[in-house]
């Protein structure tokens, strides 16, 4: 299974690409479907947020009423986080027995609008982030929602900046352009990418990579944070030190290809390892265990495992 973590700010179109992939066979998670799901009428969800907040929440028709339950749980931090210990299990629950009941060959995109906010980007194999210029954004909200333009930008300034959604990105999707425009694209993402990834994943397979120099990419440090911070939780405890090394890392003209160290206490812990990397995307590359590759056709690197020289 892949696991595709996709977010984008209001009205940057994340709701167009997550249509685009699910009628490509992309299995679409749905974050604020499975919200919603958790706290419909008739659920133990909803039971507990009435005995937490009071029956004023609700509608006319027994269903949440979420501009006053926003009221009673926004008011203060106790009470936020009342809320967060109410809902946020449920929707853990709901998402873990969706992604269990998924095909093992499945591409699972999981459309989380705070996935930035909440730092969630090392659980995914890959993360995609749609992205429109402000005022795109703004007239969008505006024209098809119906929301204030004053409104709609102040709640554009509380999300995560375009910065902070790039620094996540493993794909940046600009769908700054006219209705239809990123069909294409990600049509090509789905054939080039995501299905050899996803085969890559299951089969335990890196991805090739070419000897060919190419000039220094700006974006290799960045890339390689990304790789790291999927590398760190793979690992846990069991990573000394995770390294961005070779002419990457220096910035110069070479082979398109992140080289990683990770620093290990012994060859228990190397051998310990094999499993958590392969199913993060980072199969094994040769018989030693030693030496794991990407399966990411995109983004081809290789992951060294060193035993620390202070090791006994």
């Amino acid at each position: 299974m892949l696991r595709v973590g996709l977010t984008g700010g209001m009205g940057a179109g994340k709701s167009t690409a997550s249509t685009a992939l699910a009628d490509l066979g992309a299995t679409i998670v749905d974050s604020d479907r499975i919200a919603r799901e958790v706290v419909a009428p008739g659920t133990p969800g909803l039971a507990a947020l009435v005995e937490a907040f009071g029956p004023e929440i609700l509608a006319g028709d027994g269903s949440l009423d979420r501009a006053a339950l926003a009221g009673r749980a926004f008011r203060d931090d106790e009470s936020r986080a009342t809320l967060n210990a109410i809902t946020h299990p449920r929707v853990g629950e709901r998402t873990a027995e969706l992604l269990a009941a998924a095909a093992p060959d499945a591409i699972v995109v999981q459309d989380i609008p705070l996935l930035v906010e909440n730092q969630l980007a090392p659980l995914f194999h890959l993360v995609i982030v749609v992205g429109a210029d402000e005022s795109t954004r703004v007239h969008r909200l505006v024209t098809h929602r119906g929301v204030d333009e004053a409104d709609a930008r102040s709640r554009i300034a509380t999300q995560a900046t375009d910065e902070q959604r790039r620094a996540v990105a493993d794909v940046w999707l600009d769908n700054s352009g006219p209705p239809g425009s990123l069909s294409p694209v990600i049509t090509a993402l789905w054939a080039e990418r995501l299905v050899p990834y996803e085969r890559n994943v299951r089969t335990a397979t890196a991805a090739p990579s070419s000897a060919e120099p190419v000039s220094a990419n700006p974006e290799w440090p960045a890339q390689a944070q990304r790789l790291i911070g999927r590398l760190r939780l793979a690992c846990g405890a069991s990573a000394q030190r995770i390294e961005h090394v070779g002419p990457t890392a220096q910035r110069v003209a070479a082979p398109d290809l992140l080289e990683l160290v990770v620093t290990v206490a012994d060859d228990d812990a190397v051998r310990s390892l094999t499993e958590p990397l392969t199913a993060a995307g980072f199969p094994p590359a040769d018989g030693t265990g030693r030496r794991h590759g990407s399966a990411d056709p995109g983004r081809p690197a290789t992951v060294e495992l060193r035993v620390s020289v202070n090791a006994s």
